[in-house]
């Protein structure tokens, strides 16, 4: 076949067939089936081992459409997306994928449950959402503490307390879990009062409801309390969701960062762990999507 002949363009006229018409020569049979060969692993789902459930952050990749963005995701092997709203759940449905962590009813990071003149709105967009969730058939929605603006451990925790338990009776019944991010407070979110762990933990244990537990942010937490996998281990039955990113930088998480990644994930699998983990790091490489798929390989132990 002369030189000069676009590799692409015999593979899309391999397509359909045209590859001899067009190049004036006959494309051997083997090459054929090569190339056929290859797209169709490209268009398998990758087989995955089934220890981890797979999901990651629709917010890390805003630039990409929402369905092209499914269909990546569902293209990967994933279960499905996190922080999605109810507005865009039929494009999941449509990929036969799931929304793992939803959002949708928190006021925002900054205004959260630690402050009681929420409250009664975050009342209401719960009992709405919790609704949803349940009738979509999902079980995970997230929630926040709040910045704690001059306000103490103890009255923070009070005020969770008084706020959250006005809403899990409906989470019970409705099946729902209603979970808390644990968000960093030293480098991306200055002031946010569920900064660690022990706080975290202790919330869990005032409100006293199965149905209440913690968004444990590897990345997050390995700034503020790091020690990740010994954390893991000692409160893993008040971690109901995680989230991967690489330290310092939230970029990706291979060898370019901090974190050992296989042996968290390892952690994880041996508490029996039955929940989602989503990778929530912001793609630095031209690739996303490659840079995406390479995560979920570090990650699928």
């Amino acid at each position: 076949m002369s030189s000069n002949v676009n590799r692409r363009n015999v593979i899309k006229q391999v397509l359909t067939g045209s590859a001899a018409l067009a190049t004036g020569v006959a494309v051997p049979s083997n090459l054929i089936a090569a190339v056929k060969k290859g797209l169709d692993n490209q268009n398998k789902k990758i087989s995955l081992k089934g220890k981890i459930n797979h999901s990651a952050c629709r917010w890390c990749y805003s630039d990409i459409p929402i369905d092209q963005l499914a269909k990546n995701f569902a293209g990967m092997g994933m279960i499905g997306m996190d922080l999605v709203g109810p507005s865009e759940w039929h494009v999941l449905k449509e990929n036969n994928l799931i929304s793992t962590m939803c959002n949708g009813a928190e006021i925002g990071l900054t205004k959260g449950f630690n402050e009681p003149s929420f409250h009664d709105t975050l009342v209401k967009n719960y009992t709405d959402h919790i609704n949803y969730v349940a009738d979509a058939g999902y079980t995970n929605l997230i929630c926040f503490s709040g910045s704690r603006n001059g306000m103490d451990d103890e009255t923070g925790l009070n005020n969770c307390v008084k706020g959250l338990k006005r809403i899990m009776a409906q989470a019970e019944k409705r099946g729902v879990m209603i979970q808390m991010e644990l968000l960093n407070s030293k480098v991306d979110h200055k002031d946010y009062m569920c900064d660690r762990s022990v706080w975290g933990v202790e919330l869990c244990k005032r409100v006293g409801s199965p149905n209440f537990k913690l968004l444990f942010d590897i990345y997050h937490m390995q700034i503020d309390e790091g020690d990740i996998i010994s954390t893991i281990n000692k409160n893993h039955e008040y971690y109901g969701h995680y989230h991967t990113g690489g330290v310092p930088g939230r970029n990706e998480i291979d060898e370019r960062q901090e974190l050992y990644y296989p042996a968290i994930m390892r952690a994880i699998v041996a508490t029996g762990f039955k929940g989602y983990v989503a990778q929530e790091f912001i793609p630095s490489d031209k690739d996303a999507m490659a840079s995406l798929k390479k995560a979920i390989e570090i990650c699928d132990i």
